[in-house]
């Protein structure tokens, strides 16, 4: 086997301090006291505040109106992503799978029409979601969250890819043993789909977990925020109080906010890869 070249060890090197230097200033900041964090600035080394801090995050109510903590934001963010990720793999499938083995005569412009939307995000089509969710009685609900949110041009594309490189046989052998539409999909298409399923809850996971504007305007009660929200309040707080700016509790909260998609990337990953690279079966 050839050696690799000792340069892309250190590009790579180079690359993953990069990467991971932010992160770790943040920790590092997050365990040393407000006051010296005010007087010194960042922080590369591990303080002594560690526990007290991140028991304080976790479990005493803060914000605004002191009625939320940041356990209660990690249940709603959690809540957020793998439903947003689990809606957005189930309408994905079922879309791929009638634009691929329904054969009416929309079929293709409709897919294109769905495809098209990846040029519209979400800040283009958000008032008229919020109104009608609004209309629904959904603002403030995991519900209203969640809903306008699980259409997916992407999953859509990845998922028609995928059904399209399943052999004709298969179908055909289906229907000789009498296999309905919905038999045929529940039976055959969605266990041969599982690296693909595994690739797209995790990509969709991440992109829930990480939603800033729409919890922001949908969310009006503390309890109803997520982390990500929370690290922007707590940041307002920080600035507009007139007591000693607290950053070290900011710092755990993004620390905090990093730590579940970081976890389900690492644990996941070989499924991840091997959903995105795998087309033949």
């Amino acid at each position: 086997m050839d050696r690799t070249p000792i340069s892309t060890h250190i590009i790579l090197i180079i690359g993953a301090l990069f990467m991971t230097l932010p992160v770790w200033v943040a920790f590092a900041t997050s365990t040393h006291a407000p006051e010296t964090i005010l007087r010194e600035g960042l922080q590369f080394w591990p303080g002594p505040h560690l526990v007290e801090t991140y028991n304080e995050v976790l479990f005493v109510e803060g914000g605004v109106m002191k009625q939320v903590t940041a356990t209660t934001m990690l249940q709603n963010s959690m809540i957020l992503g793998i439903g947003f990720a689990i809606g957005k793999v189930i309408i994905s499938m079922l879309a791929a799978y009638a634009i691929v083995y329904f054969r009416f005569r929309l079929g293709v412009p409709l897919f294109w029409v769905i495809f098209m939307t990846l040029l519209l995000p979400l800040e283009v089509r958000i008032i008229p979601s919020y109104e009608v969710v609004a209309n629904m009685g959904l603002l403030d609900t995991q519900t209203g969250l969640i809903l306008p949110l699980i259409a997916s041009a992407t999953g859509t594309f990845f998922f028609r890819q995928f059904f399209r490189s399943v052999p004709d046989e298969l179908l055909e052998a289906a229907r000789l043993d009498g296999a309905t539409a919905w038999g045929f999909f529940k039976d055959i298409l969605v266990p041969l789909s599982r690296t693909m399923i595994a690739a797209i809850l995790i990509i969709m996971f991440v992109v829930g977990w990480n939603q800033y504007l729409w919890p922001l305007i949908m969310t009006t009660k503390e309890e109803n925020y997520t982390l990500v929200i929370g690290i922007k309040q707590i940041y307002q707080v920080l600035n507009e109080g007139g007591e000693l700016p607290q950053f070290q509790k900011a710092f755990a909260l993004t620390i905090l906010a990093t730590l579940p998609p970081v976890l389900v990337v690492l644990i996941f990953q070989r499924w991840f890869v091997k959903g995105l690279v795998e087309s033949e079966k």
